[in-house]
Parts: C-alpha cells; sequence; structure tokens
C-alpha cells in the first residue's frame, strides 16, 4: 500500500476558504472520502463548502468555477474503477490532466482525491473507513490547505 511514508500535516486554515468536490459515484467510497476531508477542513479553520457532481469526469469544470469564484482551494474527490472497457483510462487521464490544468491556469490548488482503482476493496481500503489502511480524503485537504499556505507564503 502506498501510505507509507505518509507526512502529518497540520495547518491553519483560518481565513481560507475552500472547497471540496466530490463525484456521486462509489457513495460508500466517496463518503468516506468527504468524511475525512470534512474532518481535516474543519480542524483548520477552513471556511468550508460542498459540491457535489455526476462523477469524476465532472470535476475539474466545478473545481475551476468554484476557484473563479473566490475559493482559496479546492480537494477534489472521486472514484474511479476500472472495468472491461477503455473507459477507466479516458476518465482517469481525463479527470487527472483537467484538474492540473485548473490548478495551473488558476494558480490555485487543488488537492488531488481522485482514487483510481482495478477493485472496489481497494477504494474502501483507501477511503478512511473503519478498518482501512488510509485516508485519502483526509490527505487531499491536508494538501490543499497545506499549499494554500505556502501560495499565500510567497505571494506576501
Amino acid at each position: 500500500m502506498s501510505g507509507a511514508g505518509t507526512p502529518d500535516i497540520e495547518v491553519d486554515g483560518t481565513g481560507l476558504k475552500v472547497t471540496i468536490v466530490a463525484g456521486h459515484w462509489h457513495e460508500e467510497i466517496t463518503n468516506g472520502l468527504l468524511a475525512g476531508a470534512h474532518r481535516v477542513l474543519d480542524a483548520s479553520g477552513a471556511e468550508v463548502t460542498e459540491i457535489r457532481v455526476p462523477g469524476s469526469f465532472e470535476l475539474p469544470v466545478v473545481c475551476k468555477a468554484a476557484l473563479e469564484s473566490g475559493a482559496d482551494a479546492v480537494v477534489a474527490l472521486g472514484v474511479i474503477i476500472r472495468g472491461g472497457t477503455p473507459h477507466f483510462e479516458y476518465v482517469s487521464a481525463a479527470a487527472t490532466d483537467g484538474l492540473t490544468r485548473v490548478a495551473l491556469d488558476t494558480g490555485k490548488p487543488i488537492g488531488f482525491g481522485v482514487l483510481t482503482l482495478d477493485d472496489e476493496q481497494q477504494g474502501i481500503d483507501r477511503a478512511g473507513l473503519p478498518g482501512s489502511q488510509e485516508d485519502k480524503g483526509a490527505e487531499a485537504a491536508s494538501a490543499a490547505l497545506a499549499t494554500a499556505v505556502a501560495l499565500r507564503e510567497v505571494r506576501a
């Protein structure tokens, strides 16, 4: 599992506006990711809003709108599980490339919490649910906060 070496980052998010954008696919896993992201963001003192979108393909455009509407950072959460067609590769690439482009175009951070999985169990193991080995929602939120603070320092 890739969780070895995960940094323990605690950031004061006071004064930051953070939007969580999450897909609806694979609700059990997504709900775990959301809970982890909310836990980290709430503890940081950031102002948090949540927007749900149909799936991971829709994450980039809504994340861009949130950032352009005043969010300091976004946490993008989605679940893509490999199937028997190339759909997995197309959606995974579109979500990843799109979110990267949005971050670079807006100059604002996106915490990347899009799980690309071979099966549902891999998602359960990473969703921060009881018995999970990792909490990728919390990790994505921590990354977004830490990067927003770093950008604020660079631009000061």
